[in-house]
């Protein structure tokens, strides 16, 4: 999802199941704008601790809702799925999604996506492969930076793809801690590419498991129930300080490619006057110190930008490949 910017491993549920389907069923525009809300609902996907996220939220609330001048309650939502049907019944009028998510919620929902978040001076980032079996995937030595450990190159490497070479070995039938079926990094960039280097299918060869978010497939990989699992680059340092087994047991080994980051959308039933609001609102925060601190300890924000259109054209065109 979001890079983001993350407890235990779950298939997904039937609410999940039940919010995708309602999901694909609506292609269709949306019927205009009606009258704008007495209160803005903004939908959050937990990308780590939903205590935290929900906790750090609350300054989105006072933040916003002084900006716009209308009352702001943040909720976070099981999966991406859900935030996106909640934007199409009207449930929500703002969300703040992984590039997966912006696209489908501009499909399916009619939504417009407003600003992208910008982390580390850039407006992408990169799944990361992790295994605690390193003998298999690592074809050098196992590196440690910062306490940290990277293979394949994968330490000294700024962008993606890395390390292919050991995503072809993955073998069909393996178990892969991935973190959820809306996101980009954590489910739709690394199945893509797995197809791709290894001629397989994703979605049929691999023992495909959702761990709900992206410290849990972490974990998962740490602890041993998986010998492998995809994050968002780097998820580790959000749990290695509480779980040692983090640094010595999970090494990094491949990058996928490139992936645009997470942004917000707005519903596309309401006003411009209301829609400009949030927009300059937001933007306000991003540039107000407190502000960006929130932005950051919800979802590591450290910025942010006018949409990249032609980065969410190549994340539709995986959206809509996938599973081919």
């Amino acid at each position: 999802m979001l890079r983001t910017p993350r407890t235990r491993l779950t298939a997904v549920g039937a609410a999940a199941s039940l919010a995708l389907a309602l999901a694909a069923c609506g292609g269709e525009e949306s019927a205009g704008p009606t009258a704008d809300p007495e209160e803005i609902v903004l939908s959050l996907v937990p990308s780590g601790d939903v205590d935290s996220i929900t906790e750090s939220a609350k300054g989105l609330e006072s933040f916003l809702s002084k900006r716009i001048g209308i009352p702001v309650r943040a909720e976070v939502t099981e999966s991406y799925a859900a935030a996106i049907v909640a934007m199409k019944s009207e449930q929500a009028q703002v969300a703040m999604l992984g590039p997966i998510g912006v696209v489908q919620a501009e499909d399916q929902a009619g939504a417009v996506p407003i600003l992208q978040s910008v982390r580390y001076g850039s407006g992408t980032y990169h799944t990361q492969w992790f295994t605690n079996d390193p003998e298999t995937y690592c074809t050098d030595e196992v590196k440690v930076v910062e306490g940290l450990k990277y293979c394949n190159g994968t330490d000294a490497a700024e962008t993606g793809p890395a390390g292919e070479n050991a995503i072809a070995k993955i073998k069909p039938g393996t178990s892969i801690a991935f973190v959820d079926q809306g996101s980009a990094s954590g489910y739709y960039y690394p199945a893509t590419q797995w197809g791709q280097v290894s001629g397989g299918d994703a979605l049929v060869d691999l023992d495909a498991q959702f761990a709900g978010d992206h410290d849990a497939a972490v974990l998962s990989v740490a602890r041993g129930d998986y010998p492998i699992g995809v994050s968002f680059d780097d998820a580790r340092e959000e749990v290695a300080a509480d779980e040692p087994k983090v640094a010595s047991q999970v090494v990094v080994f491949a990058y996928s490619n490139e992936i645009p980051n997470d942004g917000i959308v707005v519903a596309g039933g309401i006003s411009k006057e209301l829609r400009t609001k949030i927009t300059d609102a937001f933007t306000a925060m991003a540039k107000d110190p407190k502000g960006i601190k929130t932005l950051h300890a919800v979802y590591e924000i450290e910025g942010l930008e006018k949409v990249d259109t032609a980065a969410l054209k190549k994340a539709k065109s995986v959206e809509e490949k996938f599973g081919e």
